[in-house]
């Protein structure tokens, strides 16, 4: 079995396995759009490709169906990086199996800036200014028991928590300007993207009532992000507490390093990658169109702010906020290109 001749002029990935599902061939597309040789894929699996799930391991053992649409499947060879598309597994007449791939850009997410009528923009304002004389309360309560709590012994052990409560607030409080009155971003400064995740998991060990399991999974070896510490840490808080709020049992904070990252329209030379993983109930399929426009929300008392805040954040560093979900598996990812030492974007690789 061979498609090679007809295959090879098409600039739609296409592979093909025999009965038992192992790769038999695959044309330049679909090597070109993994990243790999195709004598590489050449034996491999069908479904070991399918990094994310195992439906095409299942529809293989069924006798029943000839063609199976794959939404948005992950695929990579062990060790690379995941390339998205949308596909369809058929059975072949003569026996055996062909894969077609049709390539999605990762990030394809509206941008709510460009979404946002007027009238809502408004409607945020006046949000914020509803909002700002709590926080002033709280503001004051938390520095009232500062006060209260020198004079006792055992101050030390409710520093850090007070502390923790009024640099909360003070960042709220930034919030609410930005909404109010948008200001110049401030500088970036070199930081380190695993002190923002770990400030993270601080604020949700803080927070009562969570049931969810949090684990690291970090690569030790990434390099210094120029960035915003806190406007980086608002947007992996409001990821973290998406997932728990979507009935999750176990959040993953996951970093990686990605070579040849392309990111919108452009291809960075190296970009770090943050994943939020949880195993929660997934997002509805009726918001996923427009998950992150501001006031969406799967709940009725959520505020539909978060992931929109979310996704501004990464803008503001050049990057791009996206997910992937099923029920039981959702990834939010956050890809960060690498800045050069001196702050300037690195050369686009073209």
């Amino acid at each position: 079995m061979s498609f090679e001749p007809a295959t090879e002029a098409l600039s739609t990935p296409v592979a093909w396995a025999d009965a038992e599902g192992h790769v038999l061939g695959v044309n330049s597309a679909f090597a070109r759009w993994l990243g790999v040789s195709s004598r590489r894929l050449h034996g491999q699996p069908l479904a070991a490709l399918e990094i994310e799930g195992d439906a095409m391991a299942r529809f293989l053992e069924n006798t029943d169906r000839d063609v199976l649409r794959l939404h948005r499947m992950a695929l990579a060879m062990p060790g690379e990086s995941p390339r998205f598309a949308e596909g369809w597994l058929s059975r072949l007449d003569a026996g055996g199996w062909l894969l077609e791939a049709h390539p999605l850009d990762e990030f394809p997410s509206i941008d709510p800036i460009q979404a946002l009528p007027s009238a809502l923009s408004a409607a945020l304002k006046g949000l914020a200014h509803e909002l700002r004389n709590p926080l002033a309360g709280l503001k004051g309560a938390a520095q009232l028991l500062a006060r209260r709590a020198a004079h006792r012994s055992d101050y030390d052990d409710e520093r850090e928590l007070i502390g923790l409560i009024e640099s909360e607030i003070e960042r709220l409080n930034g919030l609410l300007e930005q909404l109010l009155s948008p200001s110049p971003q401030r500088p970036h400064a070199a930081l380190n993207i695993h002190s923002v995740l770990e400030r993270v998991l601080r604020l949700a060990e803080t927070e009562g009532g969570w049931s969810v399991r949090l684990q690291r999974d970090y690569d030790p070896s990434l390099p210094e992000l120029s960035g915003d510490a806190d406007r980086l840490t608002q947007a992996v808080w409001n990821l973290v507490r998406n997932a728990n709020q979507a009935g999750a049992t176990s959040i993953i904070l996951r970093t990686r390093v990605e070579h040849g990252a392309r990111i919108h329209d452009r291809l960075h030379a190296m970009a770090l990658r943050v994943e939020i993983i949880d195993d929660g109930r997934g997002v509805p399929e009726e918001l996923a169109e427009h998950l992150f426009l501001p006031l969406v929300s799967g709940r009725a008392e959520g505020s539909g702010l978060g992931l929109a805040l979310a996704q501004q954040v990464a803008r503001e560093h050049h990057g791009a906020l996206s997910y992937r979900s099923r029920p039981g598996h959702t990834v939010f990812t956050l890809l960060l290109p690498q800045l050069s030492g001196d702050g300037e974007e690195e050369p686009h690789v073209h």
